[in-house]
Order: C-alpha cells, then sequence, then structure tokens
C-alpha cells in the first residue's frame, strides 16, 4: 500500500482566495452589482443643497430655496413637445422615456447669473428616486431658449434649443404633453 502525503501552504491558499475574491468584487463594482446602470451614473439629488450644489457644478448661481416644486408624470406616449424636449434631454445624456407613465419631483430654481438676462431664467431639475434624471436652463426673454445644464450654451443657441414661451411651466407641459 502506497500513501502520498502533500504538505499544504496555507499562505498560498489565502493569497489565492483573497485575490479571487478582489476580482469578484472588482467586477460588482464595474458592472454596478446588476442595479439599473442609469440610475446609478444619475447625479444624487436627495436634497435641496445636492441639487443647488449640481447646478453650480455647471457654473450656475441659483437661489438656494426652489421657487416651485412640483410632482409632474412623464408621459405614457410620446407627443411632439416631449418628442423635442426628450431629444434636448438626450444631448445630455439622459432619457425620459425609460420614465414613461412615473411620477417624477420637479424643482425650479431662479439663475442669478445668466449672461445678459432681461427676463428671470429658471432652472429646472427632473428628479426621480433621489436622482436628477433631466432638466434645463430656461430664459423666459421674448427670444429665450430652453437648452440644457451647460453655461457655455447660454451665449451659443442651438438649433436643437427650444423656444421659451413661458416662465417655468414651460417644462412642465413638456413633460405632461401626452398625460
Amino acid at each position: 500500500m502506497m500513501v502520498m502525503t502533500a504538505k499544504v501552504d496555507l499562505k498560498k491558499i489565502m493569497l489565492a482566495l483573497a485575490a479571487a475574491a478582489a476580482v469578484i468584487l472588482a467586477l460588482i463594482l464595474l458592472l454596478g452589482g446588476g442595479s439599473d446602470a442609469t440610475q446609478t451614473a444619475a447625479p444624487a439629488a436627495g436634497s435641496n443643497d445636492a441639487r443647488v450644489q449640481f447646478l453650480k457644478d455647471f457654473g450656475w448661481d441659483v437661489t438656494t430655496s426652489p421657487v416651485q416644486s412640483s410632482q409632474v408624470k412623464i408621459p405614457d406616449s410620446g407627443s411632439q413637445v416631449f418628442d423635442r424636449y426628450n431629444a434636448l434631454q438626450k444631448t445630455q445624456g439622459y432619457d425620459l422615456s425609460q420614465y414613461a407613465g412615473k411620477n417624477v419631483m420637479r424643482y425650479v430654481y431662479k439663475v442669478n447669473n445668466y449672461p445678459n438676462a432681461t427676463e428671470p431664467v429658471y432652472a429646472t431639475l427632473l428628479v426621480y428616486k433621489n436622482q436628477v434624471i433631466g432638466g434645463d436652463i430656461t430664459n423666459t426673454a421674448a427670444k429665450g431658449k430652453i437648452h440644457g445644464f451647460q453655461a457655455s450654451v447660454a451665449t451659443e443657441p442651438t438649433e436643437s434649443s427650444a423656444t421659451a414661451t413661458t416662465a417655468p411651466a414651460t417644462t412642465a407641459a413638456a413633460t405632461q404633453a401626452a398625460a
């Protein structure tokens, strides 16, 4: 009868297990743990301070409290107004169609540092589950525009910008167009 024995190096086994655990953890973090990637990538906006900071990060000086806050419903089916507004959102990396039929919070802040503003300018944030999912900057002047969050767009209107017709109600109309 032949008996074989082997010496097991416990340090090598523990290192191999630690390396495997590190690889698994890295994959979970990179792949988002199976959750909705768009939601985890969205900026946090669970508090007023976070929303104001979000706008400051784009260069906007806004009032410290929203001038309006309300719940709006993202339309189930597209309308021409919603589709145009969502096209603006897509240029910013957002897509409201994935929130169709959902109620979201809409926060409107007055912008204090919009270049050459002759009428009030508002920043609108759309927030779902404490994450920014879209929004815009609305210049309410007669020839004002609605554009994305980037401050540089304020001086360079694009064809995709919609004409602003009313104050903060413009965004609500777009998000509730098909409701």
